[in-house]
């Protein structure tokens, strides 16, 4: 029959609905797609107040050809699949399977951050489509039986897991709470921060409490160790309060934390001054928030309430009308993250009622931003291991220089249902979760744990680049596909969710994205950009002034100026991205070797950029971004540090032979005009010039470094040999890059050869780092 269109005009936001002949009868198919778009559309505006402006795609309907017993139909972004037991008849079974893949239809069109929210997606169908009844009628299961059927099957792509779903989503009457909340959340243009939880979608805690742990990289945000559901959201007892103390403290920072500010630079000027102090309060005796700690003197400051976490404190600070509420500026960020509600009162916030939760996850992620914005809590919180909540431990040694905040959640007979505990060091975010325990019955895990991720993946440490420095700065984008922030006079601003110049963004402090990868652009670069893994800010170097009589050409000035930008990641991140752009071939001892010298480098440019970090061109080393790491990067940087104290050369090297040939007008930009003769030797470029006036001429002999003509005339290496023909100067060499050091191409030929063997016999002659005093 071909394919017939049908284009309804009910509503403004109705799609074209296009069938092709193979579901019977086509013209009431499109009517009942229509009515049943109508009916999916309307439920949608009424929860989420409005729909978009864009209008939606064109939705096939289509007879799927290979779809698993089980379904009645199934779909992806503009494409309907359906199965039609026989022809001509739109049964009941087909009508339903219909309604529910065109609310899947309507959510991508309309709320697109939830894409990959399986349980969101799942949740919204089975309300809107009207197929819960039928799901209520299998037997009765309990609530926490019905959550675990739920976890187990995270796709929702079971008859069990879809009536497991039913029975969760029929605890409340009317429409669920939290799907409207999410919903809110799409027409508002939030960010999809977290997936819906069970807990959420229940509005209850159904799941058994289970053990959680994540540990998050301060420098690239990537989760390094996860055990347990570190996604579920929890009551977070006083684990937030350190976020009540920066929005509370804005203004007084500099007075409240004087030596971790003079560590980190930050200065008062930059402090906003629309912010009270906390007070200094009196403990009332007698009162059980107040039983904090013996020894109290007698006024309080915010910072001894903080490490000894006093609830009366806080409470007694609201009291005052000077508090923060809903954390103040930084409610934003923890909703961001995946804070199920903002607080109504301080009883909320410090977690004395468990209205809402935050997963160990979002937990992690909010104090990778505090590090980043308030260094100084952060050094605050390194004396609660010597006057805190977890001073007086066999570990608190263990534990010195680390921050760390507790928290605990009881229950009406004042049992602990959990015990949190945030930990931040210079690399690490670790966020520990342990049901029926106390915080300090569990704190002499953290060390070993620290130490455990520490040895699994070397190079936490951070490393910082130079990066995109070849580029106008206004041309460069970032997009955070996460949570973004940008950091503005000591607090989060949140970035929007496209594309920004990255100017703007750092123009005022870094640059960081939680939960996710800045994604950066540029003109002509690779379609959809690069992963950068880590925090931006801005950074402007001094002018570039090439040295006297050393021919310099537009892009090596760029190279040599360095950027306005400056990236941190991790170490081994920042390794493995160099070895992607320089050869991602590589393998084994060859790819160690070269993992050990990249990351040598990165603490020895100075002789490439004084006073500045590495940068990103081949006048230090390629980095284009961060990638999938490789366990060569890993394993290169347990080894023992290089002996040099030089930066170390290396290149593709290899004996493929080339010739190539340059204008003499090319070659003359360079070296100078007259050129007489040219010839290589010991990495440089040796020349005569013919020069003098008057008819008195002379010859003048000239050398340069080799790396410099070659960089100047993009030849795939230092030339051998050079010859002039007429207008034109043909070059011969062989292999690729400056030739000096590590031979890359050489090194993978060795097979069997480890990289200490490789690597002296790069760098041998190269002068030693000094001995140790």
């Amino acid at each position: 029959m071909g394919w017939a269109v049908a284009v309804a005009v009910l509503l403004s936001a109705s799609p074209t609905f296009v069938t092709r002949g193979d579901v019977t009868p086509e013209a009431d198919l499109r009517k009942e797609a229509q009515a049943a778009w109508t009916a999916v559309e309307t439920r949608y505006a009424a929860q989420a107040g409005g729909l978009p402006t864009r209008a939606p795609a064109t939705v096939a309907l289509q007879k799927g050809l290979a779809l698993p017993p089980e379904r009645n139909a199934q779909g992806r972004p503009g494409v309907v699949e359906l199965r039609q037991n026989t022809p001509g008849v739109l049964d009941a079974r087909l009508r339903m399977a219909l309604r529910h893949e065109l609310a899947h239809q309507l959510l991508w069109w309309a709320c697109p951050a939830s894409s990959e929210d399986r349980l969101f997606h799942e949740a919204f169908a089975l309300t809107v489509s009207g197929e819960l009844p039928e799901w209520r009628e299998a037997p009765y299961q309990s609530l926490s039986r019905a959550a675990k059927e739920v976890a187990n099957a995270p796709q929702v792509d079971t008859s069990r897991a879809r009536r497991a779903l039913a029975r969760i989503l029929g605890e409340h009457t009317g429409f669920p709470a939290a799907l409207t909340r999410r919903l809110r959340q799409c027409h508002d243009g939030t960010r999809w921060a977290s997936p819906l939880s069970v807990e959420e979608l229940a509005d209850v805690a159904v799941l058994a409490p289970e053990a959680a742990t994540v540990v998050v990289s301060r420098h690239s945000g990537e989760v390094l160790f996860a055990e347990g559901d570190v996604r579920r959201a929890l009551p977070y007892g006083s684990t937030l309060k350190p976020f009540l103390y920066a929005a509370g403290t804005v203004a007084s920072r500099a007075s409240d934390a004087r030596g971790a500010n003079s560590a980190v630079g930050i200065s008062p000027a930059a402090i906003p001054s629309d912010v009270q102090s906390p007070p200094l309060l009196a403990p009332r005796p007698g009162v059980q928030e107040w039983a904090c700690g013996a020894g109290l003197p007698a006024k309080v400051d915010a910072r001894l309430a903080l490490l000894r976490s006093c609830n009366g404190y806080f409470l007694d600070w609201e009291a005052t009308g000077r508090a923060p509420r809903a954390f103040g500026l930084w409610g934003p960020v923890l909703s961001a993250v995946g804070l199920t509600g903002l607080p109504e009162d301080m009883t909320e916030a410090i977690g004395l009622r468990s209205a809402h939760g935050l997963s160990p996850w979002g937990m992690a992620q909010a104090y990778r931003l505090l590090a980043e914005v308030r260094p100084d809590v952060l050094a605050l919180l390194t004396g609660n291991v010597e006057e805190g909540t977890l001073s007086g431990l066999s570990t608190s040694k263990a534990l010195k220089g680390v921050a760390t905040k507790t928290g605990t959640v009881r229950d009406a007979a004042s049992r602990p249902q959990f015990g949190w505990i945030a930990a931040v060091d210079a690399d690490l975010v670790v966020v520990a979760v342990r049901p029926g325990k106390m915080p300090r019955h569990f704190a002499d895990e953290l060390p070993a744990l620290i130490a455990r991720v520490r040895k699994q993946m070397a190079g936490l440490d951070a490393a910082r680049v130079q990066v995109l420095g070849l580029l106008p700065s206004a041309s460069v984008e970032a997009r955070c596909a996460g949570a973004g922030f940008a950091l503005e006079d000591g607090a989060p601003r949140a970035v929007p969710a496209d594309f920004s110049r990255l100017d703007a963004l750092t123009a005022k402090g870094p640059a960081v994205c939680l939960g996710s990868p800045w994604r950066v652009r540029f003109p002509e670069g690779p379609d959809g950009g690069r992963d950068y893994a880590g925090v931006f800010s801005w950074s402007a170097p001094p002018p570039y002034r090439p040295p006297p009589g050393v021919p310099t050409t537009a892009s090596a000035l760029k190279a040599r100026r360095g950027s306005d930008f400056v990236f941190r990641t991790t170490r081994v991140q920042y390794t493995s991205g160099v070895i992607a752009a320089e050869d991602v071939t590589l393998q084994g001892e060859a790819r160690i070797a070269l993992a050990r010298v990249v990351a040598h480098n990165e603490r020895h440019a100075t002789s490439r950029h004084p006073g500045r970090a590495v940068c990103d061109t081949t006048h230090c080393q390629a980095f284009r971004g961060t990638v999938r790491m490789r366990p060569e990067e890993s394993r290169a940087l347990t080894l023992p540090a290089l002996k040099w104290d030089v930066w170390l050369t290396f290149s593709q090297g290899g004996d493929a032979p080339w010739r190539e040939s340059r204008s003499r007008a090319q070659v003359e930009s360079l070296l100078g005009t007259r050129l007489v003769s040219l010839r290589f030797e010991a990495g440089r470029v040796r020349y005569l010039r013919t020069d003098g006036e008057a008819g008195a001429t002379y010859e003048e002999a000239r050398s340069l470094p080799c790396d410099t003509l070659r960089a100047g005339l993009k030849l795939p290496s230092c030339p051998q040999r050079a010859s002039f023909d007429g207008l034109q100067v043909l070059f011969e060499g062989q292999g690729r890059g400056h030739g000096e050091g590590l031979d890359v191409e050489a090194a993978k030929a060795s097979r069997g050869v480890s990289s200490e063997v490789l690597l002296e016999r790069a760098y041998g002659a190269f002068p030693l780092m000094p001995p140790a005093p």
